[in-house]
């Protein structure tokens, strides 16, 4: 089996090491992946291939909170690869306000890069695998999705979203075989946390969430992961 993987917010973090993981560890996978950033994700590819020659990457800038250039996506990567085995909707993007404090335009913008993004991919690519019977999707999720962050008005609404999102779409795909997992890391190393101060200490290595990933889709399909929350060993961030 030569497993079709597509990953969003591929350019970068957690997206990244996610590709490196899969590239590293599944011989004949065969990698899409997708951001808005061209330059950086054919860096990544680049990086997958040294880690293992016989996989084949192909990169497709898109960005994924836009229905056309989803559109537009599905039909590129059905042209190169067919159909998708295993989704990971890791688009997304921060900016930490207060809700009194939220612009309208970036409210909208911060649902739409971390749950807009999940819908339309997922309505792109999971039909296909409800026709196969088989398929693993992966919805990036956060500590914010289920604890209320303050200053994180948007970004928790949207974190929310995806968490509930994922829960409706286990239910309804689960009778065709396909698997919804909801990941939910909390501060890990990305670009996000450049010129925090924050300690590396603080923070997960993206390699380890990246594993999860990978380890849960390793599962035999008798058993679901269907939610998982990982955290930093010295805890939260204040």
């Amino acid at each position: 089996m030569k497993p079709v993987v597509l990953i969003t917010g591929a350019s970068q973090g957690i997206g990244a090491a996610i590709a490196r993981v899969f590239a590293a560890e599944l011989k004949d996978v065969r990698l899409a992946l997708v951001a808005r950033n061209a330059r950086n994700l054919r860096a990544v590819a680049a990086q997958c291939a040294r880690l293992n020659p016989r996989a084949e990457v192909a990169v497709f800038p898109c960005d994924a909170g836009d229905e056309r250039a989803v559109a537009r996506l599905a039909r590129a990567v059905a042209k190169r690869f067919g159909a998708v085995d295993v989704l990971i909707n890791n688009a997304g993007k921060f900016h930490g306000a207060p809700f009194l404090r939220t612009a309208v335009a970036d409210f909208e913008a911060q649902i739409a890069a971390n749950l807009r993004s999940v819908f339309l991919v997922s309505r792109a690519f999971v039909p296909a695998m409800v026709e196969r019977g088989c398929g693993d999707v992966f919805n990036m999720g956060s500590v914010a999705s289920f604890k209320a962050l303050s200053g994180m008005a948007a970004y928790g609404a949207a974190k929310f979203g995806v968490l509930g999102l994922s829960r409706v779409m286990r239910e309804e795909l689960k009778p065709h075989g396909v698997r919804v997992c909801c990941v939910m890391p909390g501060g890990t190393e990305s670009p996000s946390w450049d010129g925090s101060g924050v300690p590396a200490e603080r923070l997960m290595a993206a390699e380890d969430v990246a594993r999860a990933f990978l380890d849960i889709y390793r599962l035999s399909r008798r058993t679901v992961v269907e939610e998982m929350v990982l955290r930093p060993q010295l805890g939260d961030l204040p």
